[in-house]
């Protein structure tokens, strides 16, 4: 789906109706068909009473039967082929806008943390697209409900010009009407929206946070926390609630009100003979008919407000920009191993060695930046293989110099999975885990490397899913590797084998390992004691 250039949230509701023009004209057709139909079934009755039992006329009624049947017939038919339609509205509306939301988000990588909460996102990639798809999947009712009142207004004004005017002029201003609440029930819904990005984002912290809460005792104090969030999620409910109440109920009785007052002039013109008995009954059952119009454009409204709120929220996300740009005329990296300088610090990672940086709390920073998930700023720059990093394409970039933190987070999925890179190199799935120590893990798991892993690998102590990252990222078999803290969690025993087996993986490949840890010193071809000194062994 094409995105519009100045994106709001009532053009990103065009661009998808667009994106399916074949759903939308089909759905908007067989509204039509389906309620104009509905439409004429009180007239066809009328004629009947009229032509068939006043008239006595044996013939008449049986056709006027007839007609009422296949009216039926066709109303059945396309009320099924709508219902299929709508739905597909609705799923095209939801996944479009799903789909949309995660491939700019994940475009934006590490950039989407610093600008965009948790629970923002969850939001609009969960209960926002509910909302979305409800006011595609009335779009064709509506439109049949505009067609079949036309349809009705014109009969009436052909039949009784009075009564056709108090249709065509009283429906309108009984749909206006409801134009008052709906403002409120918008502000109240974009309240109750806030409120619930406010717990999911509680909710996610909470979750990931849960085995510290319980070491520290705070299980309490954010229950407490939580439960204040989502009363007032609560309250906001409520409160939609209160305004769709009073919205449900206006849309009964304005309509009604123009029924009561289309009969009540119908059976005065019956009275005096300027009505039929027949169009007495073509005329209520019209003007009952009208009532459905009216709940559909009151429906189409309230979903349609809804698609607003929801939509401002997506168009937030959607207009959120990647911290780092791609260079416009990017310069590709040479083959093989590559060599790291950072101009700032002057610190050089020598190509085909393994680095390793006693940094402490600077270590993520230097690493951010060798990695490029930050710039130098201040004129200062990062060269990889003597190239500026902001000339080098990200995808490039990111495949060629891989940064694996020591809390990257694990999504839910099979192990192999997990551990397997998008691209296979030299390096295998299982000669990774070795190398991490860590094939011990896959083989006390029931299905081994086909184990099912949830998210943020919770069946694995700190230890195991330590060295299953580190697994997953030697199985990337990058260009260059920046390591942070890789065995911080593991005993000396481990952390002995793990070193002298990356060291014998990684040889010939540039490895930068950020670590205080004098084991891995002891293999590393390079020792640099940041900001103070670099020295060779």
């Amino acid at each position: 789906m094409r995105l519009p250039p100045k994106l709001t949230p009532l053009r990103l509701l065009l661009a998808i109706l667009r994106a399916r023009p074949w759903l939308a004209t089909g759905s908007a057709v067989l509204g039509a068909l389906w309620l104009v139909p509905s439409a004429l079934l009180p007239f066809a009755v009328g004629r009947a009473i009229d032509a068939g039992i006043a008239g006595d006329d044996t013939g008449a009624l049986i056709a006027y039967a007839m007609v009422i049947v296949s009216i039926g017939v066709a109303q059945m038919v396309c009320g099924g082929l709508l219902d299929y339609l709508t739905h597909g509205m609705w799923m095209h509306a939801s996944s479009a806008l799903q789909r949309t939301v995660v491939n700019h988000t994940t475009r934006l990588g590490a950039s989407l943390r610093s600008q965009a909460g948790t629970g923002e996102v969850m939001a609009v990639t969960s209960s926002d697209l509910n909302h979305l798809g409800n006011a595609f999947e009335v779009f064709g009712r509506l439109a049949g409900a505009v067609v079949a009142f036309l349809t009705v207004g014109i009969v009436l004004l052909g039949s009784s010009p009075l009564l056709g005017a108090v249709a065509l002029i009283g429906v309108p201003l009984a749909v206006a009407g409801l134009g008052p609440l709906l403002a409120p029930l918008q502000r109240r819904k974009d309240t109750q929206r806030d409120q619930l990005s406010e717990v999911n984002a509680l909710g996610a912290d909470i979750v990931s946070g849960l085995r510290i809460l319980r070491g520290v005792g705070g299980e309490r104090q954010f229950h407490r926390r939580f439960r204040t969030a989502s009363q007032r999620v609560r309250r906001a409910g409520v409160e939609v609630a209160r305004s769709e109440s009073w919205l449900a109920a206006a849309e009964i009785l304005l309509p009604g009100l123009v029924t009561i007052v289309i009969t009540w002039l119908g059976a005065r013109l019956a009275v005096s003979g300027e009505l039929s008995v027949g169009e007495l009954v073509a005329f209520y059952g019209a003007s009952a008919f009208l009532v459905i119009p009216v709940t559909t454009a009151t429906e189409a409204a309230d979903g349609f407000a809804g698609a607003m709120v929801s939509a401002k929220k997506a168009c937030g996300l959607l207009k959120l920009r990647p911290e780092l740009d791609d260079p416009a005329s990017p310069v590709p990296l040479p083959g093989g191993a590559l060599e790291l300088h950072d101009t700032a610090t002057g610190f050089t990672a020598v190509a085909g060695k393994l680095t390793v940086v006693d940094a402490g709390k600077n270590a993520e920073a230097l690493a951010s930046r060798l990695a490029r998930f930050a710039d130098a700023g201040h004129g200062q720059r990062v060269l990889v293989a003597g190239v500026p990093a902001d000339q080098v394409a990200l995808a490039e970039l990111r495949t060629r110099v891989v940064y694996a933190h020591n809390q990257d987070v694990w999504f839910s999925g099979i192990l192999r999975e997990q551990v397997a890179p998008a691209r296979e190199g030299r390096v295998g799935v299982e000669e990774a885990l070795r190398a991490a120590d860590a094939d011990d893990i896959v083989a006390a798991l029931p299905n081994g490397l086909g184990e099912l892993i949830g998210e943020r690998g919770r069946e694995v102590s700190g230890g195991q899913r330590q060295r299953l990252s580190l697994a997953r990222a030697l199985a990337t078999d990058a260009d260059v590797l920046l390591l942070d803290e890789p065995t911080s969690a593991v005993d000396a025993h481990t952390e002995a084998r793990i070193t002298e087996r990356v060291t014998e993986l990684r040889r010939g490949r540039t490895t930068v390992v950020f670590s205080q840890s004098p084991l891995w010193k002891v293999v590393a071809d390079e020792v640099v004691h940041y900001p103070n000194r670099q020295e060779v062994l």
